[in-house]
């Protein structure tokens, strides 16, 4: 469903823990202001139907990674869990995905392990941008919606 002009691009998809992913979703929507009176039941059963307020979850999921697995060179699926337990390594494979490795010389320097941590979600939290302001074309979403907790397995406190 992706428009013709990406034919060539390579696509990095995050895919996360289902659980963590609708508590998070969840936790979006309500932030909006207008679905404050959303309950998590019914973001539940339509999740259970395979459908989320948005389109269809797991046909998306399925979709990235078959793509991934059909054509590794242009479709990366990468798991937020993963990304958390060893984020260095996740930026190095990225990097080689993108057809960028590090040298050996930006290895010994560290750039690796600084990437990560300034892709944290800590670090991007905290970035005056995403603290104040809005997005979106039609709802406005304050930008400190984007960054929770993103943890992994905690996010059932709804």
């Amino acid at each position: 469903m992706l428009p013709p002009s990406m034919a060539d691009c390579k696509i990095v998809f995050v895919c996360r823990e289902p659980k963590d992913m609708l508590v998070s979703m969840w936790h979006f929507l309500r932030s909006s202001g207008s679905n404050k009176d959303f309950p998590f039941s019914a973001l539940f059963e339509l999740a259970c139907e395979g459908k989320n307020p948005y389109g269809p979850i797991w046909d998306h999921l399925l979709g990235y990674w078959s793509a991934s697995r059909t054509t590794p060179e242009r479709v990366l699926f990468l798991k937020y869990e993963e990304m958390l337990v060893d984020p260095v390594s996740t930026v190095r494979e990225l990097a080689r995905f993108l057809g960028v490795p590090f040298t050996d010389a930006e290895e010994a320097a560290g750039w690796p392990l600084d990437i990560a941590n300034m892709c944290s979600i800590d670090a991007l939290r905290g970035l005056q941008a995403n603290m104040t302001g809005n997005s979106g074309l039609f709802f406005k979403w304050p930008h400190q919606s984007f960054f929770r907790k993103g943890v992994v397995g905690t996010g059932w406190a709804i």
